[in-house]
């Protein structure tokens, strides 16, 4: 990946960056695909279903960009999008090659191409700050609705909608709600994304409204949590806490926090949650023999992978492969890097792995060009400054928990990779307004292929909003 096509390119036509944007009514399209995905409004309202909504939206924002293709063109430029290019182009010319092709067509590449297109969607949609803020709130709020629904659900009618066996019986577990289909490592891992971009986004918010809210969610998301009895929820979580606890100003306060929470917590858990985390780290527990299990079913996983190593199964046939292959029953992948083997084999392996490193680099680039804008006297909203901190701590959240989670035909990494490129659009348009001499400072630093980490921190403004 080379650096320059951002830098080059608003370099190039720093005139137009505010001028040459998408239609209101594409983004207003954009906010609706979301609602309708994440609030899955298919499968709540009668008869919308049979108009195919969600694949519908994704064709008319499609065409949408087509016919503005001279205002988006040079958006296609950056790496993180030409990457999962290659990867379109990939599955579809490899498709006659994979094990299932059949399969491919007629079941799984809808799923694919709706979690795709999120990338490319907000990416060159959220072409304005204010478009850039409304996306990520939207996407935190459907978040934290995917939360309260079904833990309200459970208040009033004490269902936990989901169980595992242990022990020789069945125990509760806090999975979504009927209409959100996600089971309890699922709503795990939405819970802990959703705390990431909260913590960064609204503690730390010059509005005391919204820091008061992020006070209240935090237990109640917390308590989820523990209901969701997901070890690999958990372990992301200790994941926040070294970014929350790196990025806090009262470090020894925080710890305080922490260690007391935990203590109240661990005394209000049910013997069965005790268990369960103790699993993690003792062999002498009823649970320990899942812990084992899901060891042993990544390592299947790598070597069914490896039984079609070039081009794989195809796409979204994880569960098809363990049925035919195994022996096994219908299950998806329990672990995403396994999934991208058994799917897309090593070609695809290597393309989606490339996509996920660019991003990594491209979120630490936009880390240092927002200090040394910040250094260099250009305005930066203090949304931008929050949110760098929120992807940077999401990212190894998604890196970790895909240890656990399967995810190619999922939407999480592709909508993460739109807000990067978008925030990196932003911050290269305070770039622009910055002077000329900043520009050129900015284009003799970012030049070479990929830019040297940040220095030492220094003080960081906005905290004390």
């Amino acid at each position: 990946m080379n650096s320059q096509p951002l830098s080059a390119t608003v370099h190039r036509h720093a005139s137009s960056v505010h001028e040459r944007v998408v239609p209101a009514v594409i983004f207003v399209l954009l906010c609706y695909f979301m609602i309708d995905y994440f609030g899955r409004l298919p499968a709540r309202l009668p008869v919308y279903p049979h108009f195919r909504p969600t694949i519908l939206l994704v064709g008319v924002l499609t065409l949408s960009l087509f016919s503005q293709a001279d205002k988006v063109k040079d958006r296609f430029n950056e790496p993180v999008l030409r990457i999962i290019v290659v990867l379109l182009l990939y599955v579809l010319l490899s498709l006659p090659l994979v094990e299932w092709p059949g399969s491919v067509i007629r079941e799984n590449i809808q799923d694919f191409v709706k979690a795709v297109v999120f990338l490319f969607f907000v990416a060159i949609i959220a072409d304005t700050d204010r478009r850039l803020k409304m996306v990520v709130y939207l996407f935190v709020g459907l978040q934290a609705f995917r939360i309260l629904e079904p833990l309200f659900l459970y208040f009033t009618t004490g269902v936990l909608g989901g169980s595992t066996y242990v022990g020789g019986e069945f125990a509760g577990r806090l999975n979504g709600a009927p209409a959100d289909v996600i089971n309890a490592n699922g709503l795990g891992f939405v819970i802990v994304t959703t705390l990431g971009f909260m913590h960064f986004l609204m503690l730390r918010s010059p509005s005391r409204l919204v820091r008061w809210t992020y006070y209240v969610l935090l237990p109640t998301f917390l308590y989820a949590l523990v209901l969701t009895s997901s070890r690999g929820a958990f372990i992301t979580f200790l994941v926040l806490l070294f970014f929350m606890f790196r990025d806090a100003k009262r470090k020894v306060l925080l710890t305080a926090v922490v260690l007391v929470g935990a203590v109240v917590a661990w005394g209000q858990m049910s013997d069965f949650h005790q268990d369960r985390y103790l699993s993690l780290i003792s062999e002498d527990t009823q649970n320990s023999g899942t812990v084992e299990g899901r060891f042993e079913g990544m390592k299947t996983e790598f070597l069914l992978g490896l039984q079609r190593p070039i081009v794989g199964h195809g796409v979204g046939t994880t569960s098809e492969a363990k049925v035919n292959k195994l022996g096994a029953r219908s299950q998806a992948a329990h672990n995403f890097y396994a999934e991208l083997l058994i799917e897309v084999g090593i070609i695809g392996f290597i393309i989606v792995m490339t996509y996920i490193v660019r991003l990594y680099r491209l979120v630490r680039r936009n880390l240092a060009r927002l200090r040394e804008a910040m250094e260099s006297g250009a305005e930066i909203d203090s949304f931008k400054y929050r949110l760098n901190k929120a992807l940077l701590a999401v990212f190894w959240i998604y890196a970790v928990y895909s240890i656990n989670y399967y995810g190619l035909s999922q939407e999480y990494w592709y909508l993460y990779g739109g807000i990067c490129v978008a925030f990196a659009r932003s911050l290269a348009r305070d770039f622009s307004q910055a002077g000329d001499g900043l520009r050129d400072r900015d284009t003799r630093d970012f030049r070479s292929r990929w830019p040297a980490a940040p220095g030492p921190r220094t003080r960081e403004p906005f905290q004390g909003q």
